[in-house]
C-alpha cells in the first residue's frame, strides 16, 4: 500500500516472471508494478504483455503459476498458466491455526511439535495435504468454544479448496518452486523502499512513472535494452 495525495493508502501491485532450469534453479526474472487503480485492468494488461512475450521466447517451456489464495489471482493465471501452486508458506499459515486450535489450552512444546510434522508431512508426503485434512475432518468439536471451532473449520475449508494446488512432493521432484516469495519480495523492493518513503504522497501518474522506471532497473539487462530502444527510435 502507499500514501495517495488525497490522504488514502491504496494498494498497488506487483507481479514477477522467473526463468528456472530443470535443476530448480532461477535464471531471470522480469519484475511487473502497477500503481493503485480501480480494478487491475491495468497490471493485468502489463502481465500479460509480458507472459506473451516470455511464450514467444520460449514455446517449450511449462508455465507454472504460484500465488496466495486470493480468487482474483488465480482466475486470472488460469488463462495463462499449465500448472497451479499455492505457494507452500501461505499453505503452512494455516496449519499453524489448526495447531491452535487443536493443542488448545495444551503445552507449547506438544503443539510445536505436532506443528513440524505437520508441515513436513505437507511438504514431503505424497499427500501430505489430503492426510491432514482427513485428520481434522474427524476431530470431534462440538464442545469447543466458538473461536476455537472457527479456526479449525477456515483451515479445513482452506484446504478444501486448495488441496489441488498443494502436490508439493511432485513439485519438488520435478524441480519447480513452491514459494511466491520472489513475488513477496517484489512488493518490498519495486513500491516499499521508493514510494513509501517519509513524507511521500502520490498520483497515480507519478507513481506509474516511477514504478515503471524501477521494474526496468530491477530486471536484469532491462535498463540497457531500454536505453539503446531511445537511442534507436528516438
Amino acid at each position: 500500500c502507499m500514501l495517495m495525495c488525497e490522504g488514502q493508502w491504496r494498494e498497488a501491485m506487483t507481479g514477477s516472471i522467473s526463468l528456472y532450469n530443470r535443476r530448480g534453479q532461477r535464471l531471470h526474472t522480469i519484475y511487473i508494478g502497477a500503481a493503485p487503480e480501480h480494478g487491475k485492468a491495468g497490471f493485468y494488461a502489463r502481465m500479460e504483455r509480458e507472459i506473451a512475450h516470455v511464450r514467444q521466447l520460449y514455446p517449450q517451456a511449462r508455465l507454472i503459476g504460484i500465488a496466495d489464495g486470493a480468487k482474483s489471482n488465480w482466475d486470472f493465471l488460469a488463462r495463462h498458466v499449465q500448472e497451479q501452486i499455492l505457494d507452500f508458506y501461505h499453505a503452512a499459515e494455516y496449519v499453524t491455526q489448526a495447531a491452535d486450535a487443536l493443542f488448545a489450552g495444551q503445552p507449547a512444546a506438544q503443539r510445536d511439535s505436532w506443528l513440524e510434522r505437520s508441515c513436513t508431512m505437507l511438504k514431503h508426503d505424497w499427500n501430505g495435504a489430503r492426510q491432514l485434512l482427513a485428520q481434522w475432518e474427524t476431530m470431534e468439536t462440538s464442545q469447543w468454544e466458538s473461536a476455537r471451532r472457527q479456526l479449525l473449520e477456515d483451515s479445513v475449508r482452506y484446504f478444501r479448496n486448495h488441496r489441488h494446488q498443494m502436490h508439493y512432493r511432485r513439485y519438488a521432484d520435478m524441480g519447480w518452486p513452491i514459494g511466491s516469495g520472489v513475488t513477496e519480495a517484489a512488493c518490498k523492493t519495486l513500491v516499499k523502499q521508493r514510494l513509501c518513503r517519509a513524507g511521500m504522497r502520490w498520483k497515480e501518474d507519478g507513481a506509474q512513472a516511477i514504478l515503471s522506471l524501477r521494474a526496468l532497473l530491477l530486471t536484469p539487462t532491462r535498463w540497457e535494452q531500454f536505453w539503446r530502444k531511445l537511442e534507436q527510435y528516438g
